[in-house]
């Protein structure tokens, strides 16, 4: 690794870390082996921004079996990520509002995610931060009507929205 001082303490932190731990850091922002393997082999970033660019142009760089291999780390939205893993303590932050969700949207939370899985075959997928259990539910809607091509791009932005935010978390943890 070639070394490069930052005036970001935590980017500084980020770099000094040996690969396992990096490694693992990095996996739960995002589980693709080969996303990983491209963030850490980019250190050392210039910047906080330099990483987090780089952290979603991976996202959107992955091929479908890694595109897979990303959504398995991801629970249906409503459902509580099990666990003590840095990844599941963070999906249960980022979908707290689904618990104060009124039991119909609950209800239709979970038909619509039954419904996406069988039309795309794989988890529903959105950043959950910031948005209202209403808003999720609506966007699933939406997104039913889409082909598995548009379909494929809104899950790819998706993905690098929830690990940029992810990354971000992990350089102030």
């Amino acid at each position: 690794m070639r070394s490069l001082e930052t005036e970001d303490a935590a980017l500084d932190r980020f770099h000094t870390w040996d690969d396992d731990t990096a490694g693992a850091a990095l996996h739960a922002c995002c589980a693709s082996p080969a996303w990983v393997t491209r963030v850490q082999s980019g250190r050392p970033y210039r910047t906080r921004a330099e990483l987090l660019d780089a952290a979603e142009d991976a996202c959107r760089a992955l091929d479908d079996r890694e595109l897979d291999a990303a959504l398995d780390g991801h629970p249906r939205i409503g459902d509580r990520a099990g666990g003590e893993s840095t990844e599941a303590r963070w999906s249960r932050q980022e979908q707290a509002s689904v618990s104060d969700a009124d039991a119909a949207t609950r209800d239709a939370l979970v038909e619509g995610n039954l419904a996406y899985e069988q039309r795309f075959g794989h988890v529903f997928l959105i950043r959950a931060a910031g948005r209202s259990p209403a808003e999720m539910l609506a966007e699933l809607r939406r997104r039913l009507g889409n082909d598995p091509a548009d379909e494929r791009r809104e899950v790819v932005d998706q993905l690098a929205q929830i690990t940029r935010l992810r990354v971000e978390r992990l350089l102030e943890s």
